[in-house]
């Protein structure tokens, strides 16, 4: 990693930091970043001379993605701004079938000799890896769709909003945090920006505008005597959206749970709330007892079941995982297709149904086609706690006899491959009207987690470990206050299998990342996971016994 690179990324935290798939792509203006860039027509000039180098040096399949990639991401920390990156990437990525194998090139060098020149060398590579290639690829069919356009359906872009006054909501936050309590606040703006024209052998030319948003920030509170310190992040959600997700309209949102002072926000987010609700709970964690370890019954926020749906459904069931092409980043899975072929494998109770989604209204995945074209589609994974199907793209639906496939293939950059990547992973709201506060009435002895923390899974994502934001005590059906240093274990199958509640779809709300890896050059993709506030029976609960 360029140190330039790593001096942008210093305000994402350690873990996020080290994603090489970060790299911006050239430092530029905050107006650069409203140029229109290439018209269509040169694009679809320029993919059907890739089309016919490709062709004349024996593929027999190319699609050409000619894409413009536009960050700005904004870093604050109290009254300061950390730092300001706008970056714009702009190249284009030519895949093609030769003598049955893959090869891929890409270049920045957007001209018909530069892209010409590409898409021989990516033959090329393709001819040579055939000397290795054991089996001829089998590419499940695509009908092409002529020129298509598609775009995010927003209301605001956000690259059109003044820095200034996206610096001063970031600061107005920080300031409602610290009038709050907070002896430390950073807060942060990422926005992002895919425009990717897509063409291939098989008849396509589609355009597609994509547009995503995230602010998030961190609180620390801080109990100088006793030398102790609480953090609280924010309880927002990635969406793709517009500048109009921070509108923080009050129909969209509500109050959570009796006892807590939580406010959920769906499709609309207030960051100076959140801020002020985030101090006074960072510094009421100061006083909160420590848990006492044993069995509980979990009430879990969707903002927290997000990550744990992502890391226990969404990464075992991509089938590169599960056949084992996927390995050095995170494992393989224990999903194996014996289970699905088994037809009765029982993944989870039966109210739990989870589905694969590109299509999900404000989801960081939805999009009208896949990087190989494919129209974005809904199927489903668990089908009344049955493992019915994976996640698989042109090449692997063969596998597992799926006529077509799936549509999530994607590549994070023009320079990258585009390979399989988990889309919107969600869990079915329940079908009786329940609320969070309905739960909590019927649960005796448990404990409502609200929020990701921190986590750990094996190599195949069987055995895992969950911490979370905040943990609030729940006897007799009533939140009685609020605990630290809770962490949950299980197992993927058990954990799925004590799923006995889960509220309607008035409590539905999306969790997501901007941030998924995978692969080897690591690349990262953004993803959505729905689902309603959901009650896990009999749980282990541990006591982590750390102050943070």
């Amino acid at each position: 990693m360029k140190r330039r690179d790593f001096i942008h990324l210093s305000g994402l935290g350690l873990g996020a930091m080290m994603l090489p798939g970060l790299a911006f792509g050239k430092e530029v203006s905050p107006e650069e970043l409203m140029n229109p860039g290439m018209l269509n027509a040169a694009k679809k000039e320029l993919a059907d001379v890739a089309l016919q180098a490709a062709r004349s040096k024996g593929a027999t399949y190319t699609d050409v993605r000619i894409g413009r990639y536009l960050r700005q991401f904004l870093f604050t920390r109290e009254k300061n701004v950390q730092n300001i990156t706008n970056a714009e990437s702009f190249g284009a990525g030519i895949r093609v079938i030769a003598d049955g194998t893959w090869g891929f090139a890409a270049t920045d060098d957007v001209t018909k000799e530069g892209i010409a020149k590409a898409a021989e060398t990516a033959v090329a590579i393709a001819k040579a890896n055939a000397r290795l290639q054991k089996e001829p690829v089998e590419l499940a069919p695509v009908q092409g769709v002529g020129e298509v356009t598609w775009k995010t359906p927003i209301e605001k872009n956000a690259f059109e909003i003044p820095v200034k006054d996206k610096i001063d909501l970031l600061l107005k936050a920080n300031s409602a945090a610290m009038d709050n309590g907070a002896a430390f606040v950073t807060s942060n703006l990422f926005m992002v920006n895919e425009q990717k024209y897509f063409a291939s052998t098989d008849g396509s030319y589609i355009d597609q505008d994509i547009h995503r948003i995230w602010p998030t920030l961190s609180v620390t509170a801080v109990d100088r005597e006793a030398g102790l310190f609480k953090t609280r992040d924010a309880l927002s959600a990635p969406m793709g959206m517009g500048y109009e997700y921070l509108d923080g309209l009050a129909s969209e949102k509500t109050e959570g749970p009796a006892g807590t002072g939580l406010v959920s926000y769906r499709n609309s987010y207030d960051m100076v709330e959140d801020a002020t609700a985030a101090a006074k709970h960072a510094t009421e964690k100061l006083k909160a007892k420590s848990v006492n370890p044993g069995k509980y019954d979990l009430v879990l926020d969707p903002d927290h079941l997000g990550l744990t749906i992502h890391e226990s459904v969404g990464h075992p069931l991509e089938l590169d995982r599960v056949l084992g092409y996927e390995a050095n980043y995170a494992g393989t899975s224990f999903a194996t297709l014996d289970k699905w072929e088994s037809g009765d494998f029982k993944y989870g109770s039966d109210i739990v149904n989870i589905v694969a989604d590109r299509t999900q209204e404000n989801s960081l995945g939805k999009v009208a086609f896949d990087d190989e074209g494919v129209e974005a589609k809904e199927w489903d994974l668990i089908k009344d706690g049955v493992l019915v199907n994976y996640q698989a793209i042109r090449d692997q639906a063969h596998i597992i006899n799926e006529p077509e496939s799936h549509g999530c293939c994607y590549a994070d950059n023009w320079n990258s491959v585009q390979f399989q990547r988990m889309p919107n992973v969600s869990l079915r709201p329940g079908k009786d009207k329940l609320s969070a506060n309905d739960m909590i009435k019927d649960v005796e002895n448990g404990i409502y987690i609200v929020g990701r923390g921190s986590y750990s899974i094996d190599q195949q994502r069987y055995n895992f470990q969950f911490g979370g934001q905040l943990f609030y005590e729940i006897k007799n059906g009533e939140i009685t206050g609020m605990l630290n240093d809770v962490a949950y274990q299980s197992n993927t199958q058990e954990f799925w299998n004590s799923c006995v509640q889960i509220c309607d779809k008035d409590d539905y709300r999306l969790f997501g990342t901007f941030f998924d890896g995978k692969g080897q050059p690591s690349q990262v993709s953004a993803v959505s996971h729905g689902s309603s506030t959901t009650r896990f029976n009999g749980v282990n609960v541990i006591n982590t016994g750390r102050n943070i």
